[in-house]
């Protein structure tokens, strides 16, 4: 049975292979880099939860195939909670990452270790073709909480990872190794929930 992960970020794409693999062997994982032409939808949607419903539906509805799709952001307190959903497109959608990174610790430069709370935050959508022969969906998210560092760290990861600090573990999520992100990760804690999910229906989706 294949199970398609429904993005087009490599490194996104990667990271979830990694973690569903370890747990479901007999499942053939694709992303949507194995289908030609496979959409890209317009993330429109006003939550993590409608977005990744957005592209999980697309990726079923292009492919027929069990499909999960994710979506998540960085949340910064001092900021209102911004970038949020935006946090792809913050500063551009184009500017790189080390950019971005960039942008926040200088919008934080005067932050104290009190003022600088954040968290990622990760929904995951899966869609399926259901007993009455329609596209059903269920939805799972989850929280890491951290904050942002004074400087970034680590070679690991993606995104905004050298920057979010985890004062349990005194170092950022980029300096982690996979395995150890995957265990205390906002996408590892939720993918963990959609396994089990998973574990316990794919039996009937089969």
């Amino acid at each position: 049975m294949t199970l398609l992960i429904a993005t087009h970020n490599q490194k996104k794409a990667a990271e979830m292979a990694t973690i569903l693999a370890k747990r479901f062997p007999l499942l053939e994982i694709k992303t949507l880099a194995d289908f030609t032409n496979s959409p890209e939808p317009e993330e429109t949607g006003t939550s993590y939860a409608e977005n990744a419903r957005i592209k999980a539906t697309s990726a079923f509805n292009a492919t027929g195939s069990l499909s999960i799709a994710d979506d998540a952001g960085l949340e910064i307190d001092s900021f209102g909670g911004e970038p949020g959903l935006f946090s792809k497109r913050f500063g551009g959608e184009e500017t790189p990452f080390p950019e971005k990174m960039a942008m926040i610790l200088d919008r934080m430069k005067e932050a104290q270790e009190s003022e600088r709370g954040a968290r990622f935050r990760c929904a995951v959508c899966i869609a399926w073709n259901g007993s009455n022969g329609e596209m059903e969906i269920e939805s799972f998210e989850a929280t890491c909480e951290g904050r942002i560092a004074f400087e970034p760290s680590g070679n690991g990861g993606f995104g905004y990872d050298p920057i979010f600090f985890l004062p349990e573990l005194n170092c950022t999520m980029a300096d982690l190794t996979a395995e150890q992100k995957h265990s205390i990760s906002h996408r590892g804690k939720v993918l963990k929930l959609a396994g089990d999910w998973l574990e316990a229906n794919l039996p009937h989706l089969i």
